[in-house]
């Protein structure tokens, strides 16, 4: 396909007076074409077309129809028919009447377009600098993030179902590509054991036959990779990408010691971020938060949240699910940055806040990054009396810290945590604490040579925490932090109304892709109800809840 010169002149003249005429008061596309205009050029994508070929759609207008198909829930068939059939969409992108729009299949080579040639941030880009232009959106304020679990388009799979449909899927997709290769290697035996999808219910009763069986498929798996490794094979049956997976799973899940095939089991499994969980999305992991397991994604949503503007998502992120919400604070704030979107204040919670987040942002980007820290909960009592960090005098100079009680530390070292964050350890001989009369309320630690100890932090960090844990028990702290909440309220819309808990694509580009536009669509969303005056929505109470029951 060739990008062709597209220019758009405006609205033709019959379709905007039959528009109008049918929808006196407009619609959202009519009101996002009246303010934004086109919105999307072709421009921005046109790195993604040769210069040659027949002509192609014209991508402005992909990107366009693709927004609106977030924003109103639509498959790409549906979204081409309503090209097709709606006169107000007609209207926003420019179209004749008579327009015969184009093939659904258009939009996903586009989609395919954009992420091969790595254009997907573009999308938001476009979007955010129109309300820039517009004075819709500035650099400095305030600016929210959360983020909420995305399911993967795939089956959440036990440990046993995963292994027997990844061979399975191998076997599929040899049985296509190599038929007269694969029928020789197996008997009737593999085509009882994996001629149908694997479920658990179809598993034989009894923790040692279930054993046996996937010893089985491992057995089985192993025989198929050395058939496809041995020599003079043909090289391309390695390059099957179903058959990579499998060698990928099989290092994973199973020990071969000679001629025993055995699970992995505990350590000798690789770590959860590592671990495929799918024979079909090879980027989903099962994440685990609060309790509740999953299998896909997460999605980080960054918005803004002054009083005087629309509330406008100003960066995505897609990650898989084991990630943190901490190791993204970073990663917010320069995409904020590329984009020139840094806010004054960055309000997140309790997941995204630590004492080195907290100088980074300060230093690096001038940003006040307004979130909890943990609480010193060092022996707390029942009571709660206890000495806790600050209570301690720390000479950094000196490298000595001294106890509530007058003693001096013994101990000084320079340390490292497993993440590599640089702490030092101070200690306190047990004979000084022993013979403390406040021992019961700083340490138990007095058997041996130690008695209390504490890690500390890099000095600026150290301080930044004990001052953050100071400022955000006061009234005035919260108070600022209440507008944290809103957030909420924007994954609850994105979510109802773009369904982004569930991706409608395997890969972790394609569902990042998809994010993006579901983020765009919530900004034309919330621009059109800015500009109609629509008040925000107001938190759902049940009537149980509204039931006075302090008499």
């Amino acid at each position: 396909m060739s990008l062709q010169a597209w220019d758009d002149w405006g609205v033709p003249e019959l379709t905007a007076r039959v528009v109008r005429a049918s929808f006196p008061k407009g619609t959202l596309a009519v009101r996002i074409r009246d303010v934004l205009g086109p919105v999307f050029t072709d421009e921005p994508f046109a790195q993604a077309f040769r210069v040659q070929g027949r002509p192609a759609v014209s991508p402005g207008a992909l990107a366009l129809v693709s927004v609106l198909q977030y924003a109103e829930g639509l498959s790409d068939r549906q979204a081409a028919d309503q090209v097709r059939a709606r006169m107000d969409w007609k209207y926003l992108l420019g179209l004749e009447l008579d327009d015969p729009g184009f093939d659904f299949t258009v939009l996903g080579d586009f989609r395919a377009r954009l992420i091969e040639h790595g254009l997907q941030e573009k999308v938001l880009d476009v979007i955010l600098d129109r309300c820039s232009q517009h004075g819709l959106l500035r650099a400095g304020g305030r600016q929210r993030t959360d983020s909420t679990h995305v399911l993967a388009a795939v089956r959440t799979l036990n440990r046993m179902e995963f292994v027997g449909e990844t061979l399975r899927s191998a076997l599929e997709a040899l049985a296509v590509a190599a038929p007269q290769w694969l029928a020789p290697r197996i008997d009737a035996g593999w085509s009882e054991r994996y001629g149908a999808r694997i479920d658990s219910y179809r598993f034989p009763k009894g923790d040692n036959v279930r054993q046996r069986w996937a010893e089985q498929v491992g057995r089985d798996g192993f025989t198929l990779l050395d058939a496809v490794a041995a020599p003079g094979e043909p090289a391309w049956l390695r390059e099957i990408p179903a058959v990579q997976v499998l060698v990928q799973t099989w290092e994973q899940q199973y020990r071969r010691d000679g001629e025993e095939v055995r699970w992995r089991e505990g350590k000798d499994l690789p770590p959860s971020r590592d671990r495929l969980v799918s024979p079909y999305d090879t980027d989903a992991r099962y994440g685990l938060k609060r309790g509740m397991g999953w299998c896909g994604y997460k999605i980080h949503v960054t918005e803004t949240c002054d009083a005087d503007a629309p509330h406008l998502i100003t960066h995505v992120i897609t990650t898989d699910a084991t990630v943190t919400d901490t190791e993204t604070t970073e990663t917010v704030h320069q995409g904020l940055a590329a984009r020139e979107l840094l806010p004054e204040q960055h309000v997140v919670d309790a997941g995204y806040v630590t004492a080195t987040h907290i100088v980074a942002a300060r230093d690096e980007h001038h940003v006040d990054l307004l979130g909890p820290v943990g609480a010193d909960t060092h022996h707390r009592d029942p009571d709660g009396e206890h000495f806790a960090q600050s209570a301690f005098r720390v000479d950094w100079q000196a490298k000595t810290v001294t106890c509530p009680n007058g003693k001096a530390s013994a101990s000084w070292s320079a340390q490292r945590k497993s993440s590599g964050t640089p702490v030092t350890q101070v200690r306190f001989t047990a004979r000084d604490c022993a013979a403390c009369p406040a021992q019961d309320k700083c340490t138990t630690a007095v058997n041996g040579k130690w008695g209390r100890s504490l890690t500390l932090l890099p000095e600026a960090q150290q301080q930044v925490l004990e001052s953050r844990r100071r400022e955000q028990l006061t009234q005035a702290w919260q108070q600022r932090y209440h507008i944290r909440a809103g957030v909420e309220a924007t994954i609850s819309q994105t979510t109802r109304r773009t369904g982004i808990r569930r991706t409608r694509y395997t890969g972790a580009d394609k569902t990042h892709l998809g994010h993006l536009f579901a983020a765009t669509a919530i900004n034309i969303i919330r621009i059109d109800a800015w500009l109609t005056d629509t008040p925000l929505g107001r938190t759902r109470t049940s009537h149980l809840a509204q039931l006075d029951l302090a008499g």
